[in-house]
């Protein structure tokens, strides 16, 4: 594991947040290492008889590692070389252009320490899925739905980790099945975070067959990528190495300024050595 400390941004930082959280310390699980992932660490520092700098090292991780054993120990829904060479088979791709595009574009690992699917929960898509369905939104807002269900974007209410499944299933508790597959189509999921209200249109029969297949491992997560790529006519600028018009579809604005397609460029670099 890498060294990381106060101001790092990393998967690692994610998973060393995920750790502390599943220890009970109240962090927001995500890839930043702000001030209470460092109180967290110092605290656990000071308690397991380790330098307390707030520098997670090699002791730190070890230390960690040991008291959560058990919560994700099995490689069994991890991603195989095998499924890289699946996907590049399916889609015609180069497996150097499936290696770039998994490691810049896939959100680390797919699943949380304790074998769930990642996912991230939209309350403010939760409302268009509603909506969808004919159900009235206002009609369930309140002071306890408040971080679940809005009609704008805000990522106040992310809190990363076990805690987007409270989020999600606040959403499920609120009615029946359409409050169910709403709640589950306003979830990203997986490796590759993709949105449930995708699900069908991307050539699942429905919600419910997208999340079992999103359970199950990093490997069905690709294939949705794929699937979804397919879908938005983004495997021929991915086949043509056309990085900056994959980027700009895939990512959005942004990717200028995150530079994707430049890591994807050097990570092509890398693997087809």
């Amino acid at each position: 594991m890498k060294t990381i400390k106060l101001g790092a941004r990393s998967n690692e930082v994610y998973y060393l947040n995920e750790l502390l959280s599943n220890l009970g310390y109240k962090v927001v699980v995500s890839d930043y290492f702000g001030a209470a992932t460092d109180k967290a660490v110092r605290d656990f520092q000071l308690k397991n008889k380790l330098v307390v700098d707030g520098v997670v090292g090699l002791k730190s991780w070890s230390a960690l590692l040991q008291k959560t054993q058990g919560l994700f120990s099995s490689n069994s829904k991890l991603l195989s070389e095998q499924d890289l060479i699946d996907f590049s088979k399916r889609f015609n791709l180069e497996l150097a252009i499936v290696k770039a595009v998994n490691e810049v574009e896939s959100n680390g690992k797919g699943f949380l320490v304790d074998g769930r699917p990642k996912i991230l929960f939209e309350g403010h898509i939760f409302w268009k899925e509603l909506e969808k369905r004919k159900i009235d939104p206002k009609k369930y807002v309140n002071s306890t739905t408040a971080n679940i269900l809005f009609p704008k974007y805000t990522k106040k209410y992310y809190v990363g980790g076990a805690g987007e499944y409270e989020r999600l299933e606040k959403a499920i508790s609120l009615g029946g099945k359409d409050f169910e597959d709403a709640a589950n189509s306003a979830a990203s999921w997986g490796s590759f975070q993709i949105m449930g209200f995708n699900a069908v249109s991307i050539g699942y029969k429905s919600i419910d067959e997208f999340v079992i297949k999103m359970r199950q491992n990093e490997g069905e997560h690709l294939k949705a990528f794929g699937l979804f790529l397919e879908k938005n006519n983004l495997i021929t600028p991915l086949r043509n190495k056309n990085w900056a018009a994959f980027a700009s579809k895939y990512n959005g604005p942004a990717y200028k300024t995150n530079k994707y397609d430049e890591k994807l460029m050097r990570a092509y670099q890398k693997y087809s050595k």
